[in-house]
Order: C-alpha cells, then sequence, then structure tokens
C-alpha cells in the first residue's frame, strides 16, 4: 500500500480489532470477514504465546482479508513480522523497542503506533518529532481487562484529557481497554472518535453483528467511505 494511502486510512479508521492467531486459518479468516464486513478499519496481529510458525502463518491470513477489504494491518510488537508477513506497520508498548527504531526495520511509509497509559506519555508522544513520532497513540486501557492483566484503569478521565490534547489535526488516538457495545456511548461522550477492541468482536455470539453495532456507535467520519 502506498504510504500516503495508508495515512488516509489511518485518519479515516474508527474501529481498531485486535485478535490473536486462531489455531485453525479458516476460523481466522472467517472471524476477520466478519469483523471488518462489519465496519472494522483496522486489524492488528496480537499473540504473545503463539510460536513462531503459527504467527507467520496468521500473518499471511490477516494480510489477505485487509487488502480484500482495503483495511489497516498492524503486527503487535514485532517489526521484523510486519515485514515478513506484508504488514502496513506496527503497534507498540511503551517498554518496546522505540518508534524510531521500529521505522528503521519497517522501513518508510509503515504506520507505528503506541500504546499511552497516562497524560505524561500522551504528552511524550505529541511533542515527538522526526522518526520518533508515532502515527498513532491508544488510550487507556479505559476499564481493567483481562487481555492487559495488572494494568490499572486509566478511566474515562484520559479520553476527556486525550479529546482536549490531541486535537484532530494533532495525532489520530483510540480509546482501548473493556470497551463493547454496552459502554462504547460513554467512551464517546468523553470525546472518542476511535476504539480499539478484542472480546467485543472475538468473543461475541455474531462478530459482523458486534462490529456493526460498534461501528455505527461511533461519530460520522470517512470511515467505510474511503476503502
Amino acid at each position: 500500500m502506498e504510504p500516503a494511502l495508508r495515512l488516509k486510512r489511518l485518519e479515516a479508521a474508527r474501529l481498531y480489532f485486535v485478535c490473536d492467531a486462531a489455531a485453525d486459518p479458516a476460523e481466522l479468516d472467517g472471524l476477520l470477514g466478519l469483523a471488518l464486513a462489519g465496519g472494522a478499519d483496522v486489524i492488528q496481529l496480537r499473540d504473545k504465546r503463539a510460536p513462531g510458525r503459527a504467527l507467520r502463518a496468521a500473518a499471511s491470513v490477516f494480510a489477505e482479508a485487509a487488502a480484500e477489504h482495503g483495511a489497516i494491518f498492524i503486527v503487535n510488537d514485532e517489526p521484523a513480522l510486519a515485514v515478513a508477513g506484508g504488514a502496513d506497520g506496527v503497534h507498540l508498548g511503551q517498554d518496546d523497542a522505540g518508534v524510531a527504531a521500529a521505522r528503521e526495520v519497517l522501513g518508510p511509509g509503515s504506520i507505528v503506533g503506541l500504546s499511552t497509559h497516562r497524560p505524561s506519555q500522551l504528552d511524550a508522544a505529541l511533542a515527538a518529532e522526526g522518526p520518533g513520532r508515532p502515527d498513532y497513540v491508544s488510550i487507556g486501557p479505559v476499564w481493567e481487562t483481562p487481555t492487559k492483566p495488572g494494568r490499572p484503569a486509566s478511566g474515562l478521565d484520559y479520553v476527556r484529557y486525550a479529546r482536549e490534547r490531541a486535537t484532530p489535526a494533532a495525532m489520530p488516538w483510540f480509546a482501548i481497554g473493556g470497551i463493547d457495545p454496552t459502554n462504547v456511548a460513554d467512551v464517546v461522550a468523553a470525546g472518542a472518535e476511535r476504539i480499539v477492541v478484542v472480546r467485543a468482536i472475538r468473543d461475541a455470539p455474531s462478530p459482523g453483528e458486534a462490529s456493526r453495532r460498534l461501528r455505527e456507535a461511533l461519530p460520522d467520519g470517512a470511515g467505510l467511505g474511503a476503502r
């Protein structure tokens, strides 16, 4: 994907789905297809337990699904896997290799995202310049989630802080952590226009319907029309 198109799609993105590497590629392909058809704009491969071979196989499924639906494909933590798997970029945690280091592996034009958990981390991301500046950040976890065991909730106040500090022109940001169709309205009311979910789609009885409901709850943006 051309770098300019990547950034255009990132700016338009509203619903970001993080998923692990399922044991069955056909099952994974079906889940991703439902999430994307329902309205997800970004899909991320995140699996801390899968062996390298399974991650590479899953990356291929993610890449094909993203290409079919005109979505962004991100790999968690591992720039080398992102390159090998044909991803559009990588998402980093605060304790991972820095943004600039990831760009050296990914090459020019790739997307680098960064998790933030408190105002000082968001401020640092917004102040960063050059290769060390992330293309987007996540804000949270809004509520405690088993996806991040031991990580205390940042709460809706952090979402409100991001609304004030990270204006649309400054940097795209996504609220993350325990968000589902029952509470997404609270996150939007606090100022979020973009969200990241895991279980709300992955574990839903109808992943496609869950994706659709979440996307419809978010403020109108370019969204699906940018594809």
